[in-house]
């Protein structure tokens, strides 16, 4: 479900009625969060109450792959559990064969999310972005536009769907609409959550030994002002920065240039991927994209917006050196001297030991009962 901001504008008057009415409200008595303490709900949109009912609904649609124009692909194509919903690719494919600039972003506690792409800062609700990959043309994703009929047709004639359809909205007279589908789809997304990893267990669950010391000192450094000080971007307990919670939206995404980049001319990182630059024109945005959750980080290689980076060493490479040279080629330059630049990625000293550490903390980031949770499974798979 990946964003381009051109493709915000053929959708623009479908994603706004999808935002409308963001107020937040308690869920319905018939849902229950799985959410250990300590962490907090995340928000819910007071006109997409959770429900059971709609929360299946939603899986359904999420892994259909007839709602796309080649009847291959579906969300789950580039969203894949076992990859903490990711897709394995630097730059996804549609479903036309089109390539996208941008990889797959994890859906990993997507709900707390304050944006939801890796470069517009203006996209928050899960509503809104569920209709830009079903119809939008800039990219084509499962290529939908203009098929929206035809698609709600072969919803409509499906006995499955006429159930869940009926419990998901059954005060509705009408509940086979594109409203509805995004609704669902929005609803089953916000119970993609992840809190059962070995650190959890170690920084919240009272289990000291859940963790190695390497790991327990590859976390020192990646919270240490003085060290690493990865968390002023992957702060807080979904190491991502700001989260959105229940009864406090007001939290914002995190967006920094990262050095990734430093061509020689006005755009010193390659198009079209210039990041919030492409959405807001100004040039202190350029190569600004947004901070992605690092749990489950492990098995959403490879990394970067654009799948440029293919391991975590090599990210730590980066991020030492205070950003990447490339020596040679169209992107030669020296990322660490963009103009650009956030000025706390100023690099930092990393010994073997310390490296070492760090990915062994990272390690300890993976949720293994979240990436084979069934209730997230394809309902559809045969066995």
């Amino acid at each position: 479900m990946r964003i381009r901001p051109r493709l915000l504008i053929p959708v623009a008057l479908l994603v706004a009625a999808a935002t409308l009415g963001t107020a937040l409200r308690a869920p319905e008595p018939d849902f229950a969060w799985r959410i250990p303490a300590p962490f907090p709900r995340p928000p819910v949109p007071a006109d997409n109450p959770m429900s059971v009912a709609k929360v299946e609904l939603g899986r359904h649609l999420f892994h259909d792959e007839r709602m796309s124009v080649n009847g291959r692909q579906s969300c789950a194509s580039c969203h894949q559990q076992a990859l903490a919903f990711t897709d394995g690719l630097g730059q996804a494919v549609g479903a036309t064969g089109m390539r996208h600039p941008r990889g797959s972003m994890s859906l990993t506690n997507v709900a707390y999310a304050p944006a939801l792409a890796w470069a517009d800062p203006t996209l928050h609700a899960l509503e809104a972005q569920a209709l830009v990959p079903m119809l939008g043309t800039d990219p084509i994703e499962l290529g939908l536009d203009g098929r929206e009929a035809e698609f709600l047709r072969t919803v409509r004639g499906d006995a499955t769907y006429r159930r869940l359809f009926a419990r998901a909205f059954a005060d509705d007279a009408e509940p086979y609409s594109l409203r509805n589908v995004v609704r669902a789809i929005a609803a089953f997304e916000r119970t993609l959550l992840s809190f059962r990893s070995p650190y959890d267990r170690y920084r919240y669950g009272g289990e000291p030994g859940a963790i190695s010391e390497s790991a327990k000192r590859g976390a020192a450094f990646f919270f240490s002002g003085q060290q690493g000080g990865c968390f002023q971007c992957h702060g807080r307990w979904n190491l991502s920065g700001g989260v959105r919670v229940e009864g406090d939206t007001s939290a914002e995404g995190t967006f920094a240039n990262t050095g990734l980049y430093n061509l020689a001319g006005a755009r010193s990182y390659p198009a079209p991927n210039t990041g919030v630059h492409a959405v807001t024109g100004r040039a202190e945005d350029m190569g600004r994209f947004r901070a992605p959750t690092l749990r489950n980080i492990t098995v959403t290689a490879p990394y970067m917006h654009d799948g440029s980076v293919a391991t975590l060493d090599a990210v730590l490479d980066h991020y030492a050196a205070g950003g990447r040279t490339i020596a040679t080629g169209p992107h030669a330059g020296v990322g660490r001297l963009n103009p650009h630049k956030a000025p706390n990625v100023d690099g930092f000293a990393l010994s073997v030991e310390q490296r070492r550490d760090l990915l062994a903390f990272l390690a300890t980031l993976t949720d293994t009962a979240f990436l084979r949770d069934t209730s997230f499974s394809d309902p559809w798979r045969r066995p």
